[in-house]
């Protein structure tokens, strides 16, 4: 059975969606929503087979040709889109963050309360083969018990959007939100707890400081060091620079334990690397009690690495979405309970960042 998908939203990352679907047996992306044509008819272009295509995402709904759902349009849409999909009561995968701010979020987890159709939240960084590895040895006792995670991220500038709307933190709810929703969800999950406690400091020193829009310079964060206290006593730290395009890793998440530390390296897209060509990521640990470490290469289909940005997790996550639209998997493996808990962090580290204070939560 084709599972017929519906795409809220085609700009650069609806068109990875799109890729990755084309490469998966049995999906089929039979619809597209967007307000700008360019956009629409390119990705519709796309598709493996014909798709329909709609200026706004009611009227796709209302021709009821999907089975299921991606939202991929701008972070500040998020919220009215998902209402608007509340009693379609079809699987929704939802790009992140799940909306720009925590109350919004927790609207969405009460309108979608009593509904049956899954919600699954779009971690995609979850998935990629080096962080999956890293997460199943942190599980399995490698480190022992987890008691740090650290995770790098230095990579290229926010790229060129329709409209430039993700150089505001007022549509992308801010960096520490838009950008680092991944991380938080990575680090509760890796760390098996939820956060007490966040410390940020960060600034928007390099990036987008001579772009002006309407007579206004982008406010968006483009570094920032972040620590977070969890309610099990571990502790977790981001550091983030957007101006180090170049960096032979652009993420490296590292996890530590009485018994060992677990890198999980991850290079940027092909377009970043000095010969133009995918790099390999790799695994490394380090067995403190051996006092020696271990280096294993992960590798991933080159037709996946070329489908998106995103070192394959776009595809490994449909590949599970997918699951759960059929049926062979009861529940999302990203809740909107985990959204939420992505965008408060986010927001924490934000208020902290102005403030110059450790932010609460309870």
């Amino acid at each position: 059975m084709t599972i017929r998908y519906g795409l809220i939203g085609s700009g650069m990352m609806g068109q990875e969606h799109i890729r990755n679907l084309n490469l998966l047996e049995g999906a089929q992306v039979t619809a597209i929503a967007d307000p700008d044509v360019g956009m629409r008819d390119l990705s519709a272009q796309m598709t493996d087979g014909p798709a329909s295509t709609f200026a706004d995402h009611k009227e796709m709904l209302s021709a009821d040709l999907c089975d299921a759902y991606v939202i991929v349009s701008p972070n500040d849409t998020h919220h009215n889109i998902l209402l608007d999909l509340v009693d379609v009561n079809k699987p929704i995968l939802c790009e992140k963050p799940l909306c720009t701010t925590s109350a919004d979020c927790r609207d969405v987890l009460a309108k979608f309360a009593l509904k049956s159709a899954p919600v699954w939240v779009a971690m995609e960084y979850r998935y990629m083969p080096p962080v999956q590895r890293l997460i199943n040895e942190t599980m399995q006792g490698t480190v022992g018990q987890a008691k740090m995670i650290a995770i790098r991220e230095h990579r290229f500038p926010f790229l060129d959007k329709v409209g430039d709307w993700n150089r505001f933190n007022e549509r992308t709810g801010g960096t520490l939100v838009e950008k680092c929703c991944h991380f938080w969800d990575l680090m509760r999950l890796v760390m098996q707890s939820d956060p007490v406690r966040v410390f940020a400091s960060a600034a928007a020193d390099v990036n987008h400081q001579d772009e002006t829009y309407d007579g206004r310079t982008p406010d968006i964060i483009d570094n920032a060091f972040v620590v977070i206290d969890f309610e099990n006593g571990t502790r977790g730290m981001l550091d983030l620079c957007m101006f180090a395009e170049g960096s032979k890793w652009q993420e490296v998440v590292s996890v530590t334990g009485p018994k060992a530390r677990i890198d999980a390296c991850v290079p940027g897209p092909a377009r970043f690397s000095k010969d133009g060509k995918e790099q390999t990521s790799q695994l490394v640990f380090s067995d403190r009690v051996a006092k020696q470490e271990r280096i294993e290469p992960v590798e991933v289909d080159h037709a996946i690495l070329q489908a998106g940005d995103h070192h394959g997790s776009s595809f490994f996550q449909h590949q599970r979405f997918l699951q759960l639209v059929r049926g062979e998997i009861s529940a999302p493996e990203v809740s909107l309970e985990d959204g939420l808990w992505s965008v408060l962090i986010g927001e924490a580290a934000e208020k902290s960042a102005v403030t110059g204070q450790a932010v609460a939560l309870k």
